[in-house]
């Protein structure tokens, strides 16, 4: 750029491709100083230059600048339009991303397919799905980039029939080679419950790259495969496919799920030791969760006092979880009152803290934290499962009265509870959160989200369909027993996807094996 300069500076005439030129160059080169120097000292500017200013605002990362400039130029073209609904989404900022879309006074694909894509990826799955609908109505034929997002938000909310479909236009449409694609619905197949067709399409793509083997670690991992998910891991590095952070992160949450203390103990050191990747606090995070589910509390102490910076939310999120898991009072309160320092809005700290004392028969302890938690002004997340039958999602949320069919679901519940007491079936009290009476509580528990989902799937979908049911929040240990119990009775297979990982249930036993 310097060579350019000088032979710039002595032109005697400067046209206006010269100017766009030079300012290119120097955004190119990652120098915005130089090019809006001679960006503001040009007399006539171009659209490309307009753009070029607009796009290296917006890779800095410097929105708004970004959004300075472009409200100044005249001429906009679908290029700026297209560039600053970029900078939106990729920031997570969706409303402004809404604004500039409907905005903009033409669209082309790029820009149906970015903000499809941004949608999916913030949460909005349902938004998305409307929208890439919306766009074949309108005469768009998506591209693979805007299948991919749709097919992002069918995994966000575990829709595989819409999956699925997606995947038959795809193939339809020829775009089965499509790398983007593929790896979306290796995720989707994992997150929808169907690990066997997400290991079927890694199997037969015709082009895999480090994202595809992440997705598949991950997915296997999910849904309690540890020992499989290690062993494509190594399948990975004998390909001679770097492993990258993200890599490390999917293998050590499938050591996790699946208690693999020593093979999680070789990967986290082979991190730095082989592959000179420094781990994060996400990766010490997975390592203490690992610890923790196993038990090994004093092995997580001695890690959180190693590492080379101090200890943050995610750390003692992940040791509080397993101290809830083991009944770990002491060190559970130790975790919590960090967790009150450093995210005192954080709902979750307050629901363990409480779940751990109420386990205990406690109850004055739960009564100070709630109203800790009233105090502070925290709103507790309520629980919601979901389940898809008949062409739509029906969600029920727990001791649910909204739902037109609510009743046949309590009522069909009750028969199921009495065959499953046949079989051994004996509520587990311990996870009413409220002091109660006996019979009371028993009827609390019986009345959570994700069993009043199971009924209502078993209701509606076809005889000896698997009932796939998502949950929001942690399973509850006696659900998790209940839905044992009711797999077995009814002769059918259920999946459980709640916030942590899959639940596989069939004859009377889960894939985790009690390890969750």
């Amino acid at each position: 750029m310097g060579s350019a300069r000088l032979l710039f500076d002595e032109m005697p005439v400067k046209d206006e491709l010269s100017w766009t030129t030079m300012i290119t160059g120097y955004v190119k080169n990652d120098d915005l100083d130089e090019a809006r120097e001679l960006f503001d000292g040009m007399a006539e500017k171009l659209v490309v230059a307009w753009n070029a200013m607009i796009s290296g605002y917006v890779h800095r990362g410097l929105l708004q600048e970004a959004f300075k400039m472009f409200k100044k130029m005249r001429v906009k073209d679908l290029v700026s339009w297209n560039a600053m609904l970029s900078s939106y989404v990729n920031s997570g900022r969706m409303n402004e991303a809404k604004e500039i879309f409907q905005e903009m006074p033409e669209k082309n694909l790029l820009t149906w397919a970015v903000m499809i894509a941004g949608l999916a990826q913030n949460g909005l799955g349902e938004e998305s799905l409307k929208l890439f609908n919306l766009m074949k109505l309108q005469g768009f034929q998506p591209c693979d980039y805007a299948f991919a997002g749709a097919i992002t938000s069918c995994a966000a909310l575990g829709s595989l029939k819409s999956g699925r479909q997606l995947h038959s236009q795809l193939i339809r449409l020829g775009f089965e080679c499509s790398l983007s694609a593929g790896n979306a619905l290796i995720t989707m197949y994992g997150r929808c419950g169907v690990v066997g067709d997400a290991r079927n399409l890694f199997l037969t793509m015709s082009f895999v790259d480090s994202v595809s083997w992440n997705a598949m670690i991950a997915a296997l991992g999910q849904h309690g495969h540890g020992v499989q998910a290690v062993e494509l891991f190594e399948e990975m590095l004998k390909e001679g496919i770097l492993p990258d952070r993200i890599t490390f992160l999917t293998v050590l949450s499938a050591c996790s799920h699946a208690g693999l203390v020593e093979e999680g103990h070789r990967y986290f050191d082979a991190m730095h030791d082989i592959y000179g990747i420094t781990p994060g606090e996400d990766h010490y995070a997975r390592m203490v969760d690992l610890l923790c589910r196993a038990g090994k509390f004093s092995d997580a102490n001695d890690m959180i006092g190693k590492m080379p910076f101090q200890p943050g939310p995610q750390i003692w999120e992940a040791f509080l979880a397993g101290c809830r898991n083991h009944g770990n009072m002491e060190l559970g309160i130790q975790a919590a009152e960090r967790l009150f320092e450093m995210i005192p809005q954080n709902d979750g700290t307050y629901i363990l803290l409480s779940n751990m004392y109420a386990a205990k028969g406690l109850w004055d302890n739960v009564s100070r934290v709630r109203k800790l938690m009233r105090d502070q002004g925290v709103k507790k997340e309520p629980a919601c499962s979901w389940v898809e039958a008949e062409n739509k999602f029906h969600v029920f949320m727990v001791d649910d009265t909204a739902h037109p069919e609510v009743n046949a679901v309590y009522s069909y519940l009750k028969q199921l509870v009495l065959e499953m007491r046949k079989l051994g079936y004996v509520p587990d009290t311990r996870f009413v959160l409220h002091d109660m009476e006996s019979d009371q509580k028993e009827h609390a528990i019986s009345t959570h989200s994700e069993k009043l989902a199971v009924a209502f799937g078993l209701l509606k979908l076809p005889r000896g369909a698997t009932v796939r049911v998502f949950k929001n929040l942690r399973i509850c240990g006696d659900c998790h027993n209940a839905i044992k119990y009711i797999s077995k009775v009814v002769g059918r297979e259920i999946v459980v996807r709640d916030g942590k990982r899959f639940h596989h249930f069939k004859d009377g036993e889960c894939s985790c094996r009690n390890y969750w």
